[in-house]
């Protein structure tokens, strides 16, 4: 897949795309659903599949004070709308400028002056513009007189909620990372480099690959079964493990990040890139008595995991 960052200097050959708009923050089934009439739309014109997105997310930029949201950051995004099939990913900077532009200036400067899209597809709940004014109803009529095509897309509801991005997040709070997937279409994921920690869990028995979650939605604090995907290095794979996220209290106050155990693998992972899966919530966080009651607790948590994991592919 094709990522493009700068937008305002385009290549005319990445123009002429049809292409599905939002931010598609965890593309969720809906992400998904919208990607399915991008990918229709794109056959019937015989054009390249293409993604537009923003980076910042407005809401990081316009800074509101609001706790960690993102349910990806912008390398997980990418790394499953590669998997989607999609050809390219138009990453738009969110600035002042963009911010500032009218629904209609938006629609005639980015759909069509940077980016030729000759086609766009969108949720119906799509707003765009400065103070979000433009609705879906606007975006139809300019594609009438700008000369591209645009597809609403219906949302897409589960047994538990509507899907969103919303609910995805509450989910992940209340520790139900299988309700989650069922939203997702795939397992909740925290993907980055892995990091070096203070080491505890090496002198107990345990080494773990620690990855930063600054910038990210928090999931209940607690340990998990994990899936773990190796992404880059010796290693490259898929392994079962047991993953604690929070801020260690057994060890006085801690910035929160996500510490993985990887199941009978040895191995130097530092500067590599994981993709953890959360499969099950298995417990809170707590402070333990002694390191030995912690480190019989994690035995424990290590079978359990195993057992969960038996049939998770």
């Amino acid at each position: 897949m094709r990522i493009i960052r700068d937008t305002a200097f385009m290549d005319p050959a990445d123009r002429g795309a049809a292409a599905a708009i939002g931010n598609f923050d965890g593309v969720h089934i809906g992400h998904q659903s919208v990607i399915g009439l991008m990918r229709e739309a794109a056959d019937q014109l015989d054009a390249p599949t293409g993604i537009m997105t923003f980076e910042p997310h407005p809401r990081e930029f316009f800074g509101r004070g609001d706790k960690p949201f993102r349910l990806m950051n912008a390398e997980a995004k990418a790394n499953r709308l590669a998997k989607l099939g999609v050809e390219t990913l138009y990453e738009v900077p969110f600035n002042a400028a963009l911010a500032s532009l009218t629904p209609r200036e938006f629609a005639q400067k980015i759909i069509v002056d940077q980016l030729g899209l000759v086609h766009v597809v969108v949720g119906s709940d799509f707003c765009f513009g400065k103070d979000r004014k433009g609705t879906v109803q606007d975006l139809q009529q300019f594609g009438e007189d700008m000369g591209f095509g645009v597809t609403i897309a219906p949302l897409i509801a589960v047994e538990t909620a509507n899907v969103s991005s919303t609910a995805i997040r509450q989910a992940l709070t209340d520790g139900k990372p299988r309700d989650a997937a069922a939203m997702l279409g795939h397992w909740h994921r925290i993907e980055g480099e892995v990091i070096r920690g203070d080491q505890r869990g090496r002198d107990l028995g345990y080494p773990t690959a620690n990855m930063s979650i600054s910038g990210l939605h928090r999931p209940k604090f607690g340990v998990y079964a994990v899936k773990v995907d190796v992404l880059s290095g010796p290693y490259e794979g898929t392994y079962d493990g047991a993953a604690s996220i929070g801020v260690r209290p057994m060890f006085g106050e801690n910035v929160p990040n996500c510490e993985t155990f990887i199941f009978d693998f040895k191995g130097d992972l530092y500067g590599t890139h994981l993709s953890v899966a959360l499969v099950e919530f298995l417990r809170p966080e707590m402070k333990f008595d002694s390191l030995e009651a912690l480190i019989t607790q994690m035995d424990a948590d290590c079978d359990e995991a195993c057992d969960i994991l038996t049939d998770v592919r």
